[in-house]
């Protein structure tokens, strides 16, 4: 809204719109009355339903509907990348958390996995929904662990709607770093896949980006900087096999170690593996998430973190 020079808005009007928390397909659906109710003057109430009317009739791509060769060409090349191999993205080096065996959030994580095994079986031959089972055991675990380490408030909401400016629609899952009562950001998006991971990469890409897209919409004006850089991690998955992203709006970068879990039956035989792989995703997980809740907001800041990771 702020690129709408039409619209004329003062600061007081934006602090409306993020004190009713009026994002995604609530804001496409506002009405002048609802805006009116909220305290909004007549002119502005007029001039911003009027705008999200002619938005709502624009065409965005859902995330779903990037699945072919050429869709991930097209992505690809926006980011510097002349290829449809995903192998032609640069890498980067996560720093990882070392997982303490005795930490209580890793073996409520481990237990979990292993009921979850007796009774839903393994994830090799299962269905996607199987599959973020055990990916959302992992998930919530690691953040857990997040929080303990920074004393920071982030959260996990599962089918997040993302609108962007290109792609929209709903993640699986959404991690965000909460600031106050009334703001916060996504700092992380995972894509859970049956199989498929290389359009599991394409459309977190395009995840990443909407999301980039929304956390600067939210951003106050007294807030935002002249430079918009910042960056948001990936996480795609299988729930055995696991790839990190790290999404910046100039590159894009993915790990290129071999990240796996073994989630089959054998597991309540003997988890030593599981355990292995377990902490060794989730440090990946930890690291990942707390450089990002710990990162100073400054551009500046954000881009000297990333670059600790690019391996040139």
């Amino acid at each position: 809204m702020r690129k709408e020079d039409d619209l004329e808005l003062v600061q007081e009007d934006y602090d409306i719109i993020e004190k009713e928390r009026i994002t995604g397909r609530a804001f496409l659906k506002i009405t002048k009355e609802e805006l009116r109710s909220y305290g909004m003057p007549g002119g502005p109430a007029s001039d911003l339903a009027d705008f999200a009317k002619e938005l709502g009739k624009r065409k965005l791509k859902s995330f779903s509907s990037y699945k072919t060769l050429k869709d991930l060409n097209d992505v690809l090349r926006k980011y510097g990348i002349d290829s449809n191999d995903i192998k032609k993205i640069p890498p980067f080096v996560p720093e990882p958390v070392k997982i303490d065996e005795a930490d209580k959030h890793f073996q409520y994580c481990i237990t979990d996995i292993k009921r979850k095994m007796g009774i839903i079986g393994s994830a090799k031959s299962s269905n996607e929904a199987v599959r973020c089972s055990y990916i959302e055991a992992i998930l919530l675990s690691a953040m857990y662990i997040v929080k303990d380490i920074t004393r920071k408030r982030i959260s996990l909401e599962p089918q997040f709607e993302v609108v962007g400016e290109e792609a929209t629609g709903r993640v699986d899952y959404a991690i965000k770093k909460i600031i106050d009562s009334l703001n916060e950001e996504l700092i992380c998006i995972t894509e859970g896949k049956q199989n498929q991971e290389v359009l599991g990469i394409m459309q977190n890409i395009m995840q990443l980006e909407s999301s980039y897209h929304t956390n600067k919409r939210k951003r106050k004006a007294s807030e935002a900087f002249d430079d918009d850089f910042d960056y948001l991690y990936g996480i795609v998955t299988t729930a055995i096999d696991w790839y990190f992203i790290m999404y910046t709006p100039e590159r894009i970068y993915c790990t290129k170690a071999d990240y796996h879990i073994d989630l089959t039956e054998d597991i309540l035989d003997d988890d030593a593996k599981l355990r292995q792989g377990v902490k060794e995703i989730m440090g990946v997980i930890v690291g990942l998430l707390k450089d990002r809740v710990e990162v100073d907001d400054a551009p500046d800041s954000k881009r000297a973190r990333t670059k600790k990771f690019i391996k040139e």
